[in-house]
């Protein structure tokens, strides 16, 4: 590969990228959301448990700020897994089974149903770098979450119109090898593992449709770089690097609507219990990030809504060889719950079931847009 040969002109960079739909809308005047999947499946027991919490922030500081859900179940249906990537789909789509597999990829699913994202940017004027999803380095599977096939029934196409844009290790990795192609400073065969390196990163998404980020978010990435640089050496890692990419994100880019996907108690599959129980108290620190930057920011002050639960929960079987599973359809790992507060929001318990489909037309109905393909009802008690 000749050094000079990849271009800029090659990235799909270009200012002229269209970022909005192109149908006229209304400008968006209502409150930010942002939905924190506390993932990696957890179990009440360590979270919401008063004594036994690892979130103690979660749960004595930000419950009472609003409206504490403490029974929030998934629904035993024939087909529905008590895992990642399911339950995140059932939080931004409303539905249950609401995916399907893409071909040839193995476990990597992608909505069929309209997202949150979609939703919200169908019904008001808001760039494609306001509406966020931070994804995690080891869940490459969620990286597709940004926008569903044959969403409201006009295909692909249309569901890019209204897409989320998607801030992860892997995005930035495609901007980053994507730079040092362009500028040719690296001697011949480190150049050539870039290249390697780049079409192994492209060759993830089999729809070939992802359109390249914003200028914004590539400015972002540009920032990024500069702090951080290529190594990989010098950024946070794990849920801690989600954090990190969030804040910067509500300063640079002032997302309407943010969903910040955790992920580090799935760490547990490796058997170490305190795996588990770590991670669960790293994100309840960058909940206090989130919130801290949020009650700092003019542009979120009074003006955000915080949701955060969980993907699914976890098996509570102490005979298990590998403690906290989840793949085993068990009451535990039906039982999640929700904490939910900001303006408008009221203060209490909700002290009856709600069913996980009723994450996404309850922001809906905070975003003041309809949740149309949603089989869940909002939670309509938790409104002031």
């Amino acid at each position: 590969m000749h050094r000079r040969s990849f271009t800029l002109g090659s990235l799909g960079l270009a200012a002229g990228l269209a970022t909005r739909p192109a149908f006229a809308q209304p400008s968006y005047r209502g409150p930010n959301v942002i939905l924190v999947r506390f993932g990696g499946g957890v179990r009440r027991a360590e979270t919401i448990d008063e004594a036994a919490t690892w979130a103690p922030y979660l749960r004595h500081v930000l419950a009472p700020r609003g409206t504490f859900i403490p029974d929030l179940r998934i629904e035993k249906l024939e087909g529905v897994n008590t895992s990642h990537a399911e339950g995140t789909l059932n939080l931004l789509t409303g539905r249950y089974l609401a995916y399907r597999e893409l071909p040839g990829v193995g476990d990597q699913l992608e909505p069929t149903e309209p997202t949150l994202f979609e939703y919200l940017r169908r019904a008001f004027d808001i760039p494609s770098h306001q509406v966020l999803l931070v994804n995690g380095e080891d869940r490459p599977q969620e990286e597709f979450f940004t926008f569903g096939s044959g969403a409201f029934g006009r295909g692909d196409h249309f569901g890019l119109d209204v897409r989320s844009e998607m801030l992860s290790l892997h995005r930035y990795k495609l901007y980053r090898t994507a730079m040092q192609l362009a500028e040719g400073r690296l001697p011949e065969d480190e150049l050539l593992k870039v290249q390697e390196e780049r079409a192994a990163l492209l060759t993830k998404d089999p729809r070939g449709a992802t359109p390249d980020p914003s200028p914004q978010v590539t400015a972002f990435w540009a920032r990024w770089r500069q702090d951080f640089g290529d190594t990989g050496l010098k950024n946070p890692r794990g849920d801690r690097l989600l954090t990190e990419l969030s804040v910067r994100a509500m300063r640079e880019l002032q997302p309407r609507l943010m969903m910040v996907n955790y992920q580090d108690p799935d760490y547990v599959h490796w058997g170490n219990p305190s795996h588990y129980t770590r991670a669960i108290a790293i994100i309840d620190e960058g909940l206090q990030r989130l919130v801290a930057a949020a009650d700092a920011d003019p542009f979120y002050r009074d003006n955000t809504i915080f949701v955060i639960t969980p993907d699914c929960g976890r098996d509570a079987n102490p005979l298990a060889e590998v403690p906290f599973q989840h793949h085993f359809n068990s009451r535990s790992a039906h039982e999640t719950w929700a904490v939910i507060f900001g303006p408008g929001i009221g203060k209490g318990v909700v002290d009856r079931p709600v069913d996980q489909s009723a994450i996404a037309p309850t922001i809906a109905a905070a975003m003041g847009f309809a949740a149309s393909s949603a089989e869940g009802r909002a939670v309509e008690e938790i409104f002031l």
